[in-house]
Order: C-alpha cells, then structure tokens, then sequence
C-alpha cells in the first residue's frame, strides 16, 4: 500500500450562473473538516456568467481571508469541460476535488472521498449517487438515459462504474498533471472517465475507488442546466475517447 503525505485538497469549481447559491456553497466547503490535516485551496473559474456571479466570487477571498483562492473571470461562457481545463492548469495542491456551484452535492462527503485516498489505497475516487445514499427523486428519462451512458462508458473502459456522470472526482495531483481535457461542456464526464481509464502511474494502471455520496438534483426551474443534447455529446465522447488519445 502506497502511502503518502498530502498537504493541500485542490477544490475546482466552475461556475455559470450561481449568484444566488454561489457565497452559501462555497460556505459549505470551507466549513467542512478536512482529515489528514489537509489545508484548502479553492479555484473558483466563472464561466461568462451573464448574472452578478463575478461580483459575487470577487468578494469571497474578503469574507473568508483564512482560505487561499485563484479566480478565473472567462469572458465568455465555454462550458464546464472547458471551464475545468482551465481551473486544473493553476492547481498547486497534492489532491484535486471537482465541486459544483450549486447544492446538488453535500461537501459533508469529502471525508469519505479522500479516505481512499489518504489511505495510500487509490490514486482516483469517483462519487456514485447510486449506491445506497440519500438522494431527490426526479426525472426517469435522466435515470434512463444516465445508466444507458454509464453501461456504454464501462464497456469501452472496462472500468465497473455505477455513476461515471457524478460530478464528484477526486485525483491525486499525479493524475491530473496526465490529463488533457478537450471536451468543452458535459462530455468531460465520460472524457475524464475513458483518460483514467487508460492512464498509467509510475508503469502501472490506476487504482480507482467508488463511494456514495448524497444528491439533491434540481428541476430545470430550479437552475439545471444539463439537456437531451448533453447525452447526445456524451455518446460521442464515450467512443472517442476510447479510441483517441
């Protein structure tokens, strides 16, 4: 078991249209315990926002003078695979996390997504909202279509995921250093999954964890963004990123 120091959890954040939900989520993260004495940085990247999002992320680093942040103002929106491309270029810490601006996940599940981790057990840790926590019931046709992906996603990987949708990914710093992302909105799902897949550290493949973690999906009335075009691409993505590097 490889077992190493880690001192700072590299929170990544895209963020499009939150001025509502972006000050209290960002809130959460920083009040949630860190174990392994991990200290926080968060890089917070606002996607072209059209709403008072900047103004909102421009006044955190004064209201929390304690946590280190890295701002990206993009000017125009390009998408969250774009979006996280541009927040891993300035990681500067051991372990990168991915977290959404909005309250559809709980930053109450970083202990147990880091304890792989930390553990020296995993060099990834893929979130799953399926696998026995709680979660807000809504749309059937998502559900449908998220496990058709997700069973696509695993046949070209070979990897036995249960959600390679979720948004919560956790990466030693090795990792992301290997990973070029080029899908610009959604399809960086499947795009990161089908990289880890193939990826070798130190002559070896990953070593790739799942755990549950709790969801609260929005309604489209609610801010929701993602759409029937989104799972079109993801198909896309999901075979060309099985066959291209």
């Amino acid at each position: 078991m490889e077992r190493r120091t880690f001192k700072i959890l590299s929170i990544v954040v895209p963020v499009y249209n939150e001025e509502m939900y972006l000050e209290t989520v960002i809130s959460k993260v920083i009040a949630q315990p860190l174990t392994g004495g991990l200290e926080r940085e968060l890089i917070l990247i606002n996607d072209g926002s059209r709403d008072d999002t900047w103004r909102v992320m421009q006044s955190l680093p004064d209201k929390f003078p304690s946590i280190k942040f890295q701002l990206i103002n993009k000017k125009v929106n390009e998408g969250k695979g774009a979006a996280l491309r541009d927040g891993f270029a300035k990681v500067t810490g051991d372990i990168v996390i991915i977290q959404d601006a909005d309250f559809e996940y709980d930053p109450a599940d970083y202990p147990k997504l880091l304890q792989p981790i930390l553990d020296g057990k995993a060099d990834v840790v893929f979130g799953s909202r399926f696998i026995g926590e709680p979660h807000r019931v809504l749309y059937f046709w998502h559900q449908v279509a998220n496990n058709a992906l997700n069973l696509l996603s695993n046949m070209l990987t070979n990897l036995n995921l249960t959600d390679m949708e979720v948004c919560y990914k956790v990466f030693v710093c090795d990792v992301i250093n290997q990973i070029e992302i080029k899908s610009r909105r959604f399809g960086v799902e499947p795009e990161i999954t089908a990289k880890v897949a193939r990826l070798r550290l130190n002559g070896r493949r990953l070593r790739v964890y799942e755990t549950g973690v709790s969801y609260s999906g929005r309604t489209y009335e609610e801010g929701k963004k993602i759409n029937w075009k989104d799972a079109i691409s993801a198909v896309i993505q999901i075979i060309r990123f099985r066959f291209i590097n």
